[in-house]
């Protein structure tokens, strides 16, 4: 799916976080959205993902206006199309691996062999085979980034917001992060990425830079 911002303005607080920014992220390719920070990299992703409403200018999604979504349309817009792995990766401590990837107690249960096999691969695919009985919360930071990735896996979304995904990461973690990232766009899904990591920035196939109002491929 095609994700477009024209011309956004987003000001936080009285202060102008955004000034006009526009960008085309297209998919079958990473986007990189890039700045120093304080500049508005994870704003612009929020406002691209429908998670913050924009004062001025316009969110397209294909072509269509999407900006003045109301709540039920954002919701299924996050239900039908959209992954998020954001900076506090959005685990539950408290549950385990499997809860966490599939936000379903019931696929542990006999009856969905097909979601436990999807599971199972999305595990395997990040690094955490046999894991799933686990609780979140015993995994480590890079673990956590990983899980995240999982759940966006298992869910096969259209499109895959990612805030700062390899922050932290020692090299073996974040190398992982950057493959599975890219494997995600390969299959003609559109990913989009706040990130200051140049590692990052360079497997990525187009780059905006904040307040340049103009992106490179």
């Amino acid at each position: 799916m095609l994700i477009e911002a024209k011309d956004i303005s987003v000001a936080i607080g009285g202060r102008l976080v955004l000034d006009g920014e526009s960008v085309r992220c297209k998919p079958g390719i990473m986007t990189a959205l890039v700045g120093a920070s304080g500049s508005g990299k994870t704003t612009l992703l929020h406002c691209l993902g429908l998670l913050l409403p924009v004062d001025k200018g316009s969110i397209l999604i294909d072509g269509k206006d999407v900006t003045r979504y109301g709540t039920a349309a954002r919701r299924r817009f996050w239900r039908d199309n959209a992954a998020f792995v954001l900076q506090d990766y959005g685990i539950m401590d408290e549950e385990s691996v499997a809860f966490n990837v599939t936000m379903q107690a019931s696929v542990i249960g006999k009856r969905f062999s097909g979601y436990k096999e999807r599971l199972k691969q999305s595990l395997e695919q990040t690094g955490l085979k046999g894991r799933e009985n686990e609780l979140a919360g015993h995994l480590s930071g890079g673990e956590k980034q990983r899980l995240a990735l999982s759940r966006a896996i298992y869910k096969d979304a259209n499109i895959l917001f990612v805030d700062e995904p390899t922050a932290s990461l020692d090299a073996t973690n974040r190398q992982m992060v950057i493959e599975l990232l890219a494997d995600f766009a390969v299959r003609a899904r559109t990913v989009i990425v706040s990130t200051h990591d140049s590692e990052m920035i360079a497997a990525c196939g187009a780059m905006h830079q904040i307040g340049s109002n103009s992106s490179s491929h």
